[in-house]
């Protein structure tokens, strides 16, 4: 894939992470189901993860495998901390709660605090891509 194709591939996901975050605030504030807020939370991060993996050319299938890699090429190596990196697992781990356990109950506060963490995670990550840019223009 040529920089452009990576640029506007990255692009589109950090537009979908930023859709995703915008649907989890509005079913947050509608009262609209915990399970999914939680789960267009997690999506948000998942987005902006991919965002960054795609940037540097790795682009795994599975959720599992996108979490993996943001943890060894971003948190292991200081460009992002190890809270963010927590935040994400704790969204997997929940997303996968509410979507596949129909038992587990996802309280509002739950939903809350995930979608918290989802905007703190999207807007690092926005700001990673802001301040790339800027050092490549200069």
């Amino acid at each position: 894939m040529n920089p452009q194709d990576i640029e506007r591939l990255t692009s589109q996901r950090l537009e979908q992470a930023h859709i995703a975050l915008d649907d989890a605030k509005f079913l947050l504030d509608g009262g609209r189901s915990s399970q999914s807020v939680v789960n267009r939370s997690y999506y948000a991060m998942f987005y902006a993860a991919l965002a960054l993996l795609q940037s540097i050319s790795k682009a795994p299938s599975k959720h599992t495998g996108v979490i993996s890699l943001f943890d060894t090429e971003f948190a292991a190596k200081g460009v992002f901390s190890k809270d963010l990196s927590k935040d994400l697992h704790r969204a997997f781990e929940l997303r996968q709660t509410a979507d596949y356990r129909t038992m587990a109950l996802i309280t509002p506060e739950m939903a809350l605090e995930t979608w918290q963490r989802a905007a703190r995670f999207v807007e690092a990550i926005h700001r990673y891509f802001e301040e790339r840019r800027k050092q490549t223009t200069t």
